[in-house]
């Protein structure tokens, strides 16, 4: 018997009859009553002893009921799965971050994705830059969020977010009424320089010889976070991406740095395997996400992996 004969025989066990069966699987009275024989000469046997316009089943007929529950009931199971699988309300998805965009735009949007997809399960890692794009190429994850972006083959990137890098002071610093810091006004003032050899940290280096100033540090840090805890603490004033100063609640005066240094935000992901549909939906919600923060300009221009992006900094 194949799967719709089964339906048939049991619609009609639970109803008796051929016309209420007919009504719960939407066909007539004459397609019921025709299957009935069908089995039953499939079969070999009867299946239904006909009493007073009534159908009952015989032993052999509630043997293949008991026998083909386990049949429907995956068969119930699977039409749920592909439900939850279209309505993306289940799934896994792995995602990877440099803290920046980890502790800053990711957050919320994440909160958003998982409260209206609780049966999802998410994978969230923070790396540095070049433990996102191995993790993306090694199919870690399958979404990666970086500041800046080298050419690597195999990744196909797009930019999120575009913005300018941000000078934090802490609120008593002698500059902190300024509408707008230079490169130049910070000579003198203790600074907090960002590590040497990446792509932030020379960034800004370039920027000050650009403008004639000198850049010598008092401390160097690895990661724009800390360079806003310190200066939140008094330690100095330090240039940063724009998302930075938005993490942990810190006391700091942001203001417009000068030189414009632009800053973007990529979101990769591998071109040997195509996106799950959950991962395809995040990525929308990032780009809406985007879009609120202020001090950027968003931008939802996809670039492929063999396009040569522009020197942007942030490489953290």
């Amino acid at each position: 018997m194949n799967l719709r004969q089964l339906e048939i025989l049991r619609a009609v066990i639970r109803h008796r009859t051929t016309v209420a069966a007919a009504e719960e699987l939407a066909l007539s009275q004459p397609a019921i009553s025709n299957a009935l024989k069908a089995m039953e000469a499939q079969a070999g046997f009867t299946l239904f002893e006909r009493i007073n316009n009534r159908l009952f089943p015989t032993a052999e007929a509630m043997a293949l009921y008991e026998e083909s529950e386990a049949i429907f009931t995956l068969h119930a199971r699977l039409e749920n799965r592909v439900r939850d699988l279209r309505e993306q309300r289940t799934g896994h998805l792995s995602i990877v971050a440099t803290p920046p965009l980890a502790y800053s735009i990711i957050p919320p949007t994440l909160s958003g994705f998982l409260r209206r997809r609780p049966q999802t399960r998410v994978f969230f890692d923070v790396r540095r830059y070049e433990g996102i794009i191995d993790g993306v190429l090694g199919n870690v994850a399958e979404l990666g969020f970086a500041l800046g972006l080298s050419d690597h083959p195999g990744i196909a990137h797009e930019v999120v977010h575009t913005g300018e890098m941000v000078c934090v002071l802490p609120p008593k610093h002698p500059l902190a009424e300024r509408l707008m810091i230079s490169a130049a006004d910070l000579a003198g003032f203790p600074l907090i320089g960002l590590e040497r050899g990446t792509r932030l940290g020379e960034a800004v280096r370039e920027s000050f010889a650009q403008a004639g100033a000198t850049f010598q540090p008092s401390v160097e840090v690895r990661y724009c976070n800390t360079a806003c805890v310190l200066a939140a603490t008094g330690v100095g004033a330090a240039v940063v991406d724009p998302f930075s100063p938005q993490q942990g609640g810190h006391d700091l005066v942001v203001r417009p740095f000068t030189p414009k240094t632009p800053v973007s935000a990529y979101m990769l992901w591998s071109e040997a395997k195509p996106l799950s549909n959950l991962a395809k939906t995040f990525r929308s919600e990032v780009r809406n996400a985007s879009r609120t923060l202020t001090g950027c300009t968003s931008t939802e221009t996809a670039h492929q992996s063999s396009a040569q992006p522009r020197l942007e900094s942030g490489r953290v």
